[in-house]
């Protein structure tokens, strides 16, 4: 009996190891030749499509995305717009009403698909809203590949969200999205989620891309232009290439990367440099007085992508477009999408920032960001923020202290939704805005505040280092950072990303003594944190108490706000602490806790005490 319980359990164990499965990653190879009439805002298609399947399991239907179904009336985005009302995303809504009810009939986007073939079959699918089901003629075994081709026609939208016609400072065609594009297939099966207006995902793939345009239109796009010297815009010396229909061919190519997105105007330039060590970098925009200071950018682009490289990681693609595009800012393989008539350099800096960061945190660092949008917009919003504070340095305590103010506000409208909601299924647009750009670049903050700067640094290049060019989860970065930081940090990311619950401590209390102060701390607040204690001396010095919090078991040993004398750790289950400080009252100024302001406490009111 003894013998047989071991072998089963070893059996058990073996099934449970098994059901883990190892890390795989599906791939694409797309070819497609794209006919656009200019005039009439359409584009004839064909697609060829290598798809690999590196999963252990036999697929026996596909699924594409396609997103410009989602631009006309009574779509899932318009009834989801509607019922949202002025809570929904103001770019959709206006005073409430949706804006995509109001699109004309020959505006409303489409993606006509004629036919679809696998090795040469032809198959049956039906089309359900922005998702195509197609049912495969033969399986696609594991770790084979199989060939699917498309013809299609397309409607360019009017521009409403991100791709369209006649954007509202000019450009003609944003191509974004646009091209059925099949869905990505992981460990959580097929991601299938509807276009509501959020985010994307998908496979990595090789793309080789044939526009026929009119020969007088430019092209921006992410990817390598193979043929420069044969259209308009990248070459001085080119001679157009044009057809009997006045259309001249563009050819893009681009490996290993979620999305090819382009743009077309008749009325954009083309400025190009070399960032040392890489990339190259094009920006593609209609030159005129309202986008002056893009003329100013060169030097702080390539100081972005110098920061960039050194603390998250080096860019890996050869190219990265900013083209002028859209309706706000966008992110697409090796390019971004961004409106250009900026103020100033620092607002047109941050938009790039902000995009370009996300060739880290969308396409190198390929998290769903359908599921887990605070990985995808709000580490991308933590490396902005780092690196703007570099090129415009301000006297702040730490590059974060605006977005820690702006979430304690919020907060106090009590609408906060858990950023671990789908990015497409929150209730309110700001409520989606706090918990997926605020609250994920808190999360890096407060890891900081609980580790060490130095530690959350090494974090996010083994991060990077690990997962580039993978899809990683929230699970495979808090694995790396509790190694590095040798910490339990699950309870943390427990209570930020899966509630709404905050972090509010006080000062209850402060006794002066003949050779020493107590000072009596509580917890107000539903998020146990470590708390740094400071105290400012009437000479002017700052002596920091670390206090560990003991979920983390490990405490923090170095932090680059400073050296700390670390005290006996605080029960998360205690509500007060109290520690005694060998300073007199004549020896204080300022008793405070978390001088560095990265601690998202929601009530400062009762943080500082000034010793008069």
């Amino acid at each position: 009996m003894k013998k047989s319980a071991a072998i089963l359990f070893a059996f058990i164990i073996s099934q449970f190891q098994a059901q883990q499965g190892a890390y795989y990653q599906q791939a694409a190879k797309y070819k497609m030749d794209i006919d656009v009439n200019a005039e009439k805002f359409t584009y004839q298609g064909t697609q060829t499509l290598e798809y690999t399947n590196n999963s252990p399991d036999e697929l026996n239907v596909v699924y594409f995305h396609l997103y410009w179904n989602a631009f006309k009336p009574n779509s899932m985005m318009d009834q989801r717009v509607g019922g949202q009302g002025k809570n929904g995303d103001s770019r959709l809504q206006k005073d409430g009403v949706s804006r995509l009810a109001s699109i004309p009939k020959d505006q409303e986007g489409a993606q006509n698909i004629h036919w679809i073939k696998q090795n040469g079959k032809e198959l049956k699918f039906e089309i359900q809203e922005t998702i195509m089901k197609v049912y495969l003629a033969e399986p696609i075994k594991p770790n084979s590949t199989t060939t699917f081709t498309l013809d299609w026609d397309a409607v360019i939208p009017q521009q409403i969200r991100r791709s369209g016609r006649n954007n509202r400072e000019g450009v003609d065609m944003t191509m974004t999205q646009w091209y059925p594009k099949i869905a990505e297939y992981d460990y959580d099966g097929w991601a299938t989620f509807d276009y509501i207006g959020r985010e994307f995902h998908a496979p990595f793939s090789d793309f080789d891309v044939t526009i026929k345009i009119n020969k007088d239109y430019v092209v921006g796009a992410g990817g390598i232009l193979e043929n420069p010297a044969d259209v308009k815009g990248y070459d001085a010396a080119a001679k157009i290439k044009a057809d009997k229909n006045k259309k001249a061919v563009w050819r893009w190519t681009a490996k290993n990367m979620l999305d090819f997105a382009w743009s077309a105007d008749r009325d954009y330039v083309v400025k190009s440099f070399d960032v040392p060590e890489g990339p190259k970098v094009f920006l593609v925009y209609q030159q005129n007085d309202k986008t002056k200071v893009w003329e100013e950018a060169q030097p702080y682009v390539t100081k972005y992508f110098q920061i960039m490289n050194s603390h998250f990681g080096k860019y890996v693609y050869p190219t990265y477009a900013f083209i002028q595009g859209g309706d706000g800012g966008m992110e697409y393989g090796m390019c971004t999408m961004i409106l250009g008539e900026a103020q100033d350099m620092k607002g047109l800096m941050g938009l790039m920032a902000h995009e370009g960061a996300h060739s880290w945190y969308q396409q190198m660092l390929a998290t769903n960001e359908s599921v887990r949008p605070w990985m995808d917009e709000g580490f991308t919003s933590y490396a902005e923020g780092y690196v703007m504070n570099q090129l415009f340095p301000e006297e702040l305590p730490n590059p974060f202290v605006h977005t820690v103010e702006a979430y304690r506000n919020f907060i106090k409208k009590g609408i906060e939704e858990p950023a671990v909601w789908l990015g497409d299924h929150h209730d309110n647009g700001t409520a989606y805005t706090y918990a997926s750009y605020v609250k994920g670049e808190l999360y890096l903050v407060q890891l900081g505040y609980i580790m060490g700067e130095q530690n959350l640094a090494e974090t996010l290049k083994q991060y990077y280092d690990q997962w580039h060019m993978k899809h990683p989860s929230d699970r495979d970065f808090l694995h790396i950072a509790q190694k590095v930081s040798g910490m339990d940090l699950k309870w943390f990311h427990n209570y930020w990303i899966n509630t709404t619950k905050t972090i509010d401590y006080g000062i209850k209390d402060v006794k002066y003594e003949a050779k020493s102060t107590t000072i009596t701390l509580v917890n107000n607040g539903q998020v146990p944190m470590p708390v740094d204690f400071n105290v400012l001396t009437a000479d002017k010095k700052v002596v920091t108490y670390q206090i560990p919090m003991n979920m983390t078991h490990t405490w923090k040993e170095k932090d680059i706000y400073g050296d700390f004398k670390t005290m006996p750790y605080w029960p998360w289950t205690q509500k007060e602490y109290t520690l005694t400080i060998p300073y007199t009252k004549a020896q204080l100024s300022v008793l405070g806790i978390d001088f560095s302001q990265r601690m998202a406490d929601v009530n400062m009111e009762n943080n500082i005490v000034e010793v008069k």
